[in-house]
């Protein structure tokens, strides 16, 4: 359950019972909770109620962000307010026309199996740190993971040591987009690298805790990667090998999701890979 927020403006105690609502549903609503905590402390600070003209006003103060991020902090408002409609039905309902327009997709970068036998080979270079003694074996598995099951960042960096399944080879992805949760079945490859990783580090002595991260560091006994941490890594990998997008920017860690042929990474380069890293970790 999150953290209590206490609402003041006039719609707080609406604002409350939505967010227990949807709470209350097995939704976590972290995005939703901030974007309306921020209309209240707005609201409040004019000591006024949520109107067209409020409304509007509310919005000016998010004309810094891009268009797609402005529209769903609007979109999160309106599904309050048609909540809110339903026992005050001339409440203010935004008018979603007048909302920015969908903005242009980004075309993916499209890794090709080279590539990606190019950035496990470049994460010998990745040096281990007293915070991160097994950077070079955790990204391995990370961009084994990436490019055979099409997680998102965020669904990789969430996982833990119990939502891997050895006897099933599944990973259960907890909350992630919709705040729905499934299991995924995983590949060979993936079961190997994600077997070899924590065989490492049983015989390195690392906790073997069911919370622990499973691409995670041992800062604080044992935390799992931020976004910007991983990201800036991953970034680091793809600098090393040139890898570049078709405009010359650096691939975006969600354009793995695209890659074609999750699963049938050229098994031998792949295998031969995953094999000896290991070995090297063990002996170390």
């Amino acid at each position: 359950m999150s953290t209590a927020v206490v609402f003041t403006s006039t719609v707080g105690a609406t604002i409350a019972r939505f967010l227990a609502l949807k709470e209350a549903l097995g939704r976590r609503y972290g995005v939703e909770r901030g974007v309306l905590a921020h209309l209240d402390r707005f609201l409040s600070a004019a000591a006024t109620d949520l109107t067209a003209d409020t409304f509007t006003q509310w919005c000016r103060t998010r004309e810094h962000m891009a268009s797609g991020v402005r529209r769903n902090w609007m979109r999160i408002v309106r599904n309050l307010c048609l909540y809110r409609q339903r026992t005050e039905p001339s409440c203010f309902v935004p008018d979603a026309a007048q909302f920015p327009a969908l903005h242009q997709p980004v075309c993916p970068h499209i890794f090709t199996a080279d590539e990606i036998v190019r950035l496990w080979q470049a994460t010998q270079d990745l040096q281990a740190g007293s915070g991160s003694p097994l950077r070079r074996e955790t990204f391995r598995v990370a961009l084994v993971l990436l490019s055979t099951t099409g997680l998102r960042r965020g669904e990789l960096l969430r996982l833990t040591m119990a939502d891997y399944d050895p006897n099933e080879h599944t990973l259960l992805v907890r909350e992630s987009k919709f705040h729905k949760s499934r299991l995924l079945p995983l590949s060979g490859d993936g079961v190997q690298a994600v077997d070899g990783l924590l065989d490492v580090r049983r015989q390195r002595g690392f906790a073997p805790g069911a919370e622990q991260p499973l691409p995670g560091n041992q800062c604080g006994g044992g935390r799992p990667y931020t976004g910007v941490g991983f990201g800036t890594t991953i970034r680091a990998l793809l600098r090393t090998t040139g890898i570049r997008t078709a405009a010359g920017r650096f691939p975006r860690v969600h354009d793995f999701r695209h890659y074609p042929d999750r699963g049938i990474i050229p098994r031998r380069a792949l295998e031969s890979l995953i094999g000896r890293s290991f070995a090297l970790a063990e002996a170390g």
